[in-house]
């Protein structure tokens, strides 16, 4: 049960702020560990975040798939400081991400803050939980301009 304390720890906090991506995920590995699912823990260790990139990936180009957004649209982006703009922040959010996994992949143990500081930014902020990848990004740059570790 002492190995699953920090998991429940996560679930409580997850509920307490209202983010259910934390709740789930807490609760299906606790269900996991509990039920002896373990070579399924440590694939999803390995893989998931591969997977859940690819699905993101889907759901950001399903539009194109669908038709609903036009050519016109597409070379907008090229051509009006919106879509330059966006442009440039597509290509920071790419960086900053890849930091993030470079940053999750090094010290695992980084997670605990990045929940927390989600936490504490929907409750106490009002924000939404973007998602840990990004906020391992965040806290990555913040790491190389700060000169922690």
């Amino acid at each position: 049960m002492s190995g699953n304390l920090p998991l429940l720890i996560v679930l409580v906090l997850g509920l307490a702020s209202g983010n259910s991506l934390i709740t789930g995920a807490s609760a299906v590995l606790l269900f996991m560990e509990s039920a002896g699912f373990i070579s399924a823990i440590v694939f999803l260790e390995e893989r998931a975040l591969q997977l859940g990139l690819v699905f993101l990936t889907i759901a950001v180009l399903a539009p194109l798939a669908r038709g609903k957004i036009s050519s016109e649209e597409i070379l907008d982006a090229f051509f009006t400081l919106p879509g330059i703009l966006a442009i440039i922040g597509g290509a920071a959010a790419a960086y900053i991400s890849a930091q993030g996994i470079s940053l999750l992949t090094g010290h695992p143990h980084i997670v605990t803050g990045i929940i927390l500081g989600t936490i504490i930014g929907v409750i106490v902020l009002r924000g939404i939980p973007v998602g840990p990848l990004a906020a391992a990004g965040i806290t990555a740059l913040l790491i190389k301009i700060f000169g922690g570790r």
